[in-house]
């Protein structure tokens, strides 16, 4: 699918539509992998941390992330470029310098930030794809984690060297890790996308298998009710 075919235009709904229905079984969203919990880890403090964490398509890396217990918030936007380009239509070109993204707040008393890294390389995104996911092509795609401190960042090196030289995936790991340089909330049609719209084609193909990985591999910490930008009415 190409970056045009998945603007929120009604073209672009009826591209994903016929792209999801017709791709069959044999294109199926990637299946989750069982992976260690990292050997390096946070310490367990008082009060909120926030991490960013990109994984192709926002929609599924915020709707697995909303179902962990002890994230406090998960908000879908863009990292790695300016401010003065963080729209999606202009993300869209693949020039910007951004990544989908989701920007996670969660208690480390609850979750550690060494747990969320195991469960977005297990379950949300595949971090051997360079510059996509499943159907999504291009470096807004990218798989990255965009670091709050030192501490995250050694976490999250250590993680992934140590991930590479157990052989977990058939392929080396491609995440960059990267200093955040600043997060840009996505447009409110994107926030909760899952959540609301659990019967979409793209979402049923390709992320909600997510969840359903998520509450099989780690029903410690899958939480039912997903926590949401937008506040129920």
């Amino acid at each position: 699918m190409s970056t045009s075919s998945r603007r929120r235009s009604l073209v672009a709904l009826l591209a994903a539509t016929v792209f999801s229905i017709g791709a069959g079984a044999a294109g199926a969203a990637e299946d989750a992998v069982t992976i260690p919990p990292p050997a390096v880890d946070e310490a367990s403090v008082a009060g909120t941390e926030t991490a960013i964490f990109a994984g192709g398509c926002f929609w599924g890396v915020q709707g697995v992330f909303q179902h962990v217990k002890g994230v406090k918030s998960a908000v879908s936007g863009y990292a790695g470029g300016d401010a003065k380009t963080a729209q999606y239509e202009t993300v869209s070109t693949g020039s910007t310098g951004h990544a989908e993204s989701v920007e996670v707040k969660f208690d480390p008393k609850q979750v550690s930030y060494g747990k969320l890294l195991q469960i977005f390389f297990s379950v949300a995104h595949n971090p051997t794809q360079l510059n996509f996911q499943g159907p999504d092509r291009g470096t807004q795609y990218r798989s990255a984690l965009f670091v709050a401190g030192p501490k995250q960042r050694e976490v999250a090196e250590r993680y992934i060297d140590q991930l590479d030289k157990a052989r977990v995936f058939p392929r080396k790991i491609v995440t960059k890790v990267s200093d955040t340089a600043g997060f840009y909330p996505a447009e409110a049609y994107h926030q909760d996308f899952l959540t609301l719209n659990p019967t979409y084609p793209y979402i049923v193909y390709n992320d909600m298998p997510k969840i359903e990985n998520l509450k099989s591999l780690f029903p410690a910490d899958y939480r039912t009710e997903p926590v949401l930008v937008r506040a129920k009415g």
